[in-house]
């Protein structure tokens, strides 16, 4: 099943696609990102918000529900459901399409290491566990959920360990790819 999936990316991720994706994720974070980061800084108070933070213990996430408030708890549960279940979709169609497209410009097409694209799905994947462990937590508060509270950290941490790898892939193919069309207009004669 993976292996068909893998395919199917493969064949669909063209330098066309790539580019609409790459728009449209610019497009998407310039229209949507700073509205959002100044909702949560309101109800934040500057603590801030489990999805951009890196690490949180499970206290921090309480303390940040605490400081939310019920309207603050609302609106970032909302947003987690709307605006950050499109974004996750965004962000992985743009570094999938794209590491498909380069992997396959880059590696030999029967290469185990085809397999780049696997870690933004990963990324979207974790990114929707935090979103329901936090959804969890903030829509029980002031209950304590010790196992959850303890999913939710990992799960963040996860995330951006995926995102912050995808993106250093991408990277590392392109100038790979650049690499390998300088080296061959230099064998040209």
């Amino acid at each position: 099943m993976l292996k068909k999936i893998s395919s199917c990316l493969y064949q669909k991720s063209t330098i066309a696609l790539t580019i609409v994706a790459l728009i449209v994720f610019i497009f998407f974070s310039i229209l949507f990102l700073p509205s959002q980061s100044i909702i949560a800084n309101k109800y934040s108070q500057g603590l801030g918000s489990p999805d951009t933070s890196l690490f949180y213990t499970p206290a921090d996430l309480y303390r940040m529900a605490e400081i939310y408030g019920i309207e603050g708890r609302a609106a970032y549960m909302r947003a987690r459901w709307t605006f950050d279940l499109a974004f996750p979709i965004i962000y992985t169609f743009f570094l999938v399409t794209g590491i498909s497209w380069f992997e396959k410009q880059v590696v030999k097409q029967d290469s185990e290491l085809l397999k780049g694209h696997y870690i933004p799905l990963l990324a979207m994947f974790f990114d929707l566990l935090e979103n329901t462990c936090v959804t969890l937590i903030f829509s029980s508060y002031p209950v304590y959920l010790s196992f959850v509270s303890m999913l939710a950290p990992f799960f963040t941490l996860m995330k951006w360990i995926c995102v912050g790898s995808s993106f250093v892939l991408l990277v590392g193919l392109s100038i790979a790819h650049l690499v390998k069309i300088m080296q061959s207009k230099r064998q040209q004669p």
